[in-house]
């Protein structure tokens, strides 16, 4: 507006008062007009960003909702002894798990059915009790270690319980060793067995964890079109 009354008067234009105002209103309207625009346009490009997050938000829940369903389905095809309550909250547990430590939910499933073999009430010859057969006495030291209340041997059959436990004995372990084969190891023969035989360069038995691998690829070939790993 300014810059149009210089070149006016630049150019010996004589502007009445009456059209400076004209001029002076039609500038604060096309103005007002431009700021109008501009905050329609933000609040558009905000409604926007918040569609696309909701949206971002609705995948992320469709994504978690068929990775736990592709969970129950699998652990429905190989328990034994549990309800489907039951079976819903060892999905829910494991899929917890998973996301907690970065676990392949196939890789834990593996490991539970290489030691129970998803059987309800599994106590060893050895006295390993639960899903991930924990020793009463392992346990009894882990859950004060994790602060995970503890009542007695009994505690290890809940299966949410007993699979935190398990989770977060493993997830030490490979912290510890730095290796998921190694940890499995440690957690198959336990972890003195394992300073031993590191301490003597021995040969780390391969057993367990052969079998742990060929169930893991097992669930893979079977379950296709898993959407974890």
């Amino acid at each position: 507006m300014t810059a149009l009354i210089r070149m006016a008067r630049k150019t010996g234009i004589t502007l009445s008062r009456s059209i400076t105002l004209i001029l002076i209103l039609f500038y604060v309207a096309q103005t007002a007009i431009l700021v109008h625009l501009l905050l329609e346009r933000t609040k558009l490009q905000e409604e926007i960003i918040a569609k696309d997050a909701q949206i971002a938000e609705m995948e992320r829940q469709n994504a978690e909702l068929r990775e736990k369903l592709k969970i129950f389905e699998i652990i429905d095809d190989f328990q034994r002894g549990f309800t489907p309550k039951e079976v819903q909250k060892i999905g829910e547990t494991i899929f917890d798990q998973s996301r907690l430590f970065g676990y392949d939910p196939l890789l834990l499933m593996a490991l539970i059915l290489t030691e129970s073999s998803f059987r309800k009430g599994e106590e060893s010859e050895m006295g390993a009790l639960g899903l991930m057969q924990l020793l009463p006495s392992t346990g009894y030291l882990l859950s004060h270690k994790y602060e995970m209340p503890w009542k007695d041997e009994s505690s290890l059959f809940d299966p949410h319980y007993n699979i935190r436990m398990g989770s977060y004995y493993l997830f030490e372990l490979i912290l510890k060793y730095g290796d998921v084969k190694k940890a499995l190891v440690a957690y198959n023969i336990g972890e003195y067995a394992m300073e031993g035989r590191i301490s003597l360069k021995m040969d780390l038995p391969r057993g367990f964890v052969n079998t742990v691998m060929k169930k893991y690829e097992m669930l893979k070939s079977n379950y296709p079109d898993s959407l974890f790993g």
